[in-house]
Parts: structure tokens; C-alpha cells; sequence
């Protein structure tokens, strides 16, 4: 392999940093200017192979360790990736496009925080107790074994810092497979827990595709446990895959979430926050409100605050301070986009904004596409019903509350939502009548980690965060002791 050597990453097995056992590459591109900025190893059979062996012979002098000394390491992986704060960030928006300002915000701060807020959790867990007349039953929580974590290409560093933390910290071992389209901060972790001296063979990171890494991780004979975020096309192929051997399965897939504005909200605020959920990360988010669903007596002022709201973002350079929009993933992507939009006016929509962007000539080979909006669809359109993932929303006018709990319903998908009103009471009942794993009143996208994330329907199996991410990372096991 030739090139600059910090452009060749390279598999982290056993506590080294190996090429791939196939001598197979991949080329990593900027989205922004579609030029190669890494080669990423093409792994395989092998490859995996020698992953999960050393995540298995590590296992038993991991999980043999204490909860607090496991909690230990994670506060020294989050004390090391802080002092890496603005690499992460430069490095996250080089490789997925993004504005610097939001990978600082989001990225570069979760990942840090997703360490420190497991390793909180897992050093305070308790053995629960459940006393009986005559007998003591003491539940405790047991490692699962190998966990296989599967990552995509939005939020890399963030999602795989969601995953590896409560893993490890509740005593498994993992084989990381993140998104061969974003490789760079997967790397970067494992360059620091190597700094750190982390115990060989605890985490491991594979490289390469879905077909070559991907499904001979998720099938592996020795693999316990996986934890895949994604498509909801992958997530079915994986699920066949893991269900055939019974592994431990969580998935969180995709979205088509609903924005409900009723007539009786904070319109200023509401405004910021619906284009904020619509097209945060250019849209490219599970949890973004792509379909707008507005009460018929504010539509028209909604749509032209709207309207004017999006027309104002800048969107360019992602290494710019004051950018609000960068590039989609890839070219491949930008086409889907592309194609959609024609639908959508096939379909009888009216792009109310949209385009391309005037950008120099350094961003000519970049995935460049303007915020689009799309008005006078049917609700049960395809551009209406389908999960698009980029900078397009669709807006609809309801006319009561029975109305806007049908259209948000009428997806196959259920993973999150919004509802705007002052009135917290119907705000609460609509919620609750939404079929979705969660959902926000007046807000989106204000997390606390104690809480469960996923879906139902399409839209996932399972839930991870607070609790359940130690529940879903570990084996509860009750011990009963009968009393003289």
C-alpha cells in the first residue's frame, strides 16, 4: 500500500494494528469535495476470525473484574478522548460533511459523555434483593460474552461510544464494525484505548463492508450479543441472521417521524424548532421530523416562517463556524435524494424551497443538495410514508387532534416524534397516542441517557440507554438461598 501513512488506517486486534488478511482496500471520500481522504481496510472471513478469538480470550480476566474497575477504565477512555475534543470534531466533519460546529456540539460532546455517563451508572449498580418468608433471592447481572457492534455512517463516533461503553463496562468484550463510508473517529478510538493500555483483546474494530465484515461478525459461532444501528433493509438481514443461533439482538433502525403543530403553540419557537428537527445533519438523522404536519388555522403563517427560517441557513463549507448545512454522505445518496424529489413531484408536490447550492469551485465533486420543501402531497405518498434520510420535508395540513394522530400513525415505521402546543394536557394525550418509542412535547431531540431509545414497528427491536442498555449488554441470573 502506498500513500501517506496517516491516510492508511488499519484493524485493531488483540491490542495491534494490523492490515487486512484479504490485502484488500477501500477508499474513504470527502463528501464535501469527493476527494479519497483514507484507505480503510476491505476485511473478511479471517479477519473476523482473529477478531472475535482475541474479544473471546480476553473475556474471562475482563468480566472477572469488578463493576467499579471496569467503571474505572471507562472514566479513563472518556479523561482521553476529552483531550482529543477538537480532533474528533475535525475528523467527524471531514468525514461525514458536517458542520464543525455540530460535530463539537454533538458528536465530539456525546462521545465523551456516553463514557462518563456509563461508567456513573455501572459503578452505582446494586445486586437487587427480593426477600421471601424463607428464602433470599439475590439478582446479580453476568457479561453476555462476544458482542458484535455495528455502526452507521451519521453519528460514527457518537453511536459507537453508545454501544462500546455499557458493553464493556458490564464485562463483555466487542468486535467494532463501523461504517467503512466513516472510518476515521473509529479509529481514533482505538488509538486511545490503546494510549490508555486498555487489557488486549477488550475492544477490537474490524474494517470493510456489510458483505465481507459485516455479516460473517453478525453470524459468527462465537459472537453472543449484537447491537446494529441502520437501515431498516440491513436491520432485517441481520436480525434472520442472529435470530438462526439466538444471539442477544438490538436494533435501531429507521424513521419517518411526524412533527405536530397545533394552532395553540409558541409559533416563534415552534418555527426554530421543527426546522431544527427537520434538518439537523442535512436531514440524515433516524430521529429528524421529516413529514411537518400543521393545524389548518396557522398553516399559511407556519409555512412562510417556515420557509423563511430554511432559506436562511447557510449551507457550504462544513470547516466554517457559521455553516448550518454541509454535504450528504455520498454520491450515491445525493442521487436517492434526487430521485425522491422527482417522485414527489410526480406525486403532485409543490417544492416550495429547494435546489442546489452556489458553491465554489473546491465543493464542485462534493453531495451538495439545498434544504427542500415539499407542500400538496397526499399523506399516504410515497415521499410521505417513506424514510428518505437527507434535507426533505414534507408539510401537511390537519384539522383536529383525531386527524393528526391518523397521518402520524400511518407509517410502517414508529421511532420518535414532536408535538407543539401550549396545551400540555393534549400535548400529553396526543403522545401517548402515537405509536412510537418516543416521542417530545415542545422539544426534540433533548436527551437524557437515562432513558429507553428505540422503536416499534420498522422502526427497531429492543431498547438501549440508562438501564437498558446494562440490561440489554448483560444476563440477569437470580440466585435463591433457602433460610434454615
Amino acid at each position: 500500500m502506498t500513500g501517506d501513512d496517516e491516510l492508511n488506517l488499519l484493524n485493531y486486534i488483540s491490542g495491534k494494528f494490523i492490515e487486512p488478511d484479504t490485502g484488500e482496500w477501500l477508499e474513504d471520500f470527502s463528501p464535501a469535495t469527493g476527494e479519497v481522504i483514507a484507505l480503510v481496510p476491505k476485511s473478511g472471513q479471517n479477519d473476523i476470525n482473529m477478531a472475535v478469538d482475541a474479544a473471546k480470550k480476553a473475556l474471562p480476566s475482563w468480566s472477572s473484574l469488578t463493576n467499579i474497575d471496569r467503571a474505572n477504565w471507562l472514566d479513563k477512555i472518556a479523561d482521553k478522548l476529552e483531550t482529543k475534543y477538537e480532533e474528533i470534531a475535525r475528523l467527524e466533519s471531514k468525514d461525514t460533511g458536517k458542520p464543525i460546529s455540530l460535530a463539537r456540539e454533538v458528536d465530539a460532546y456525546r462521545s465523551v459523555k456516553n463514557f462518563r455517563f456509563f461508567a456513573e451508572m455501572i459503578r452505582n449498580l446494586d445486586i437487587e434483593i427480593f426477600d421471601m418468608e424463607d428464602a433470599t433471592n439475590r439478582v446479580i447481572y453476568k457479561p453476555v460474552g462476544v458482542g458484535a457492534l455495528i455502526t452507521p455512517w451519521n453519528l460514527p463516533l457518537y453511536l459507537l461510544s453508545w454501544k462500546v461503553a455499557p458493553a464493556i463496562g458490564m464485562g463483555n468484550t466487542v468486535v467494532c464494525k463501523p461504517s467503512e463510508m466513516t472510518p476515521l473517529t473509529a479509529d481514533l478510538l482505538m488509538k486511545t484505548v490503546d494510549e490508555i493500555g486498555l487489557p488486549k483483546g477488550v475492544v477490537n474494530l474490524v474494517h470493510g463492508d456489510g458483505m465481507g465484515a459485516g455479516s460473517p461478525l453478525v453470524s459468527h459461532e462465537n459472537v453472543s450479543l449484537v447491537s446494529f444501528t441502520g437501515g431498516t433493509s440491513t436491520g432485517s438481514i441481520v436480525a434472520k441472521s442472529a435470530a438462526s443461533s439466538f444471539k442477544k439482538l438490538s436494533l435501531e433502525l429507521g424513521g419517518k417521524n411526524a412533527s405536530i403543530i397545533f394552532d395553540d403553540c409558541d409559533l416563534e419557537n415552534t418555527v426554530k424548532g421543527v426546522v431544527r428537527s427537520g434538518f439537523l445533519n442535512q436531514g440524515q438523522v433516524c430521529l429528524c421530523g421529516s413529514r411537518i404536519l400543521v393545524q389548518e388555522k396557522i398553516y399559511e403563517e407556519f409555512v412562510e416562517k417556515f420557509i423563511s427560517e430554511v432559506e436562511s441557513m447557510k449551507i457550504g463549507d462544513p470547516s466554517d463556524e457559521n455553516t448550518k448545512l454541509g454535504a450528504l454522505i455520498s454520491p450515491q445518496h445525493l442521487s436517492k435524494i434526487e430521485e425522491y424529489i422527482e417522485i414527489a413531484k410526480e406525486e403532485g408536490g409543490t417544492i416550495l424551497t429547494g435546489g442546489y447550492p452556489n458553491l465554489s469551485k473546491e465543493y464542485e465533486n462534493g453531495n451538495w443538495i439545498s434544504p427542500t420543501v415539499i407542500a400538496d402531497l397526499d399523506v399516504n405518498s410515497r415521499c410521505s410514508t417513506e424514510e428518505i434520510f437527507g434535507p426533505v420535508v414534507t408539510i401537511h395540513k390537519f384539522t383536529n387532534e383525531k386527524e393528526a394522530i391518523e397521518i402520524a400513525n400511518n407509517t410502517r415505521y414508529g421511532l420518535a416524534g414532536s408535538i407543539w402546543t401550549n396545551d400540555l394536557e393534549k400535548g400529553n394525550r396526543v403522545a401517548e397516542s402515537i405509536h412510537t418509542g418516543m416521542i417530545w412535547i415542545n422539544t426534540w431531540l433533548h436527551r437524557d441517557l437515562r432513558v429507553p431509545f428505540g422503536g416499534v414497528k420498522d422502526s427497531g427491536v429492543g431498547r438501549e440507554g440508562g438501564r437498558w442498555s446494562l440490561s440489554f449488554f448483560s444476563e440477569a441470573m437470580n440466585i435463591c438461598t433457602k433460610h434454615k
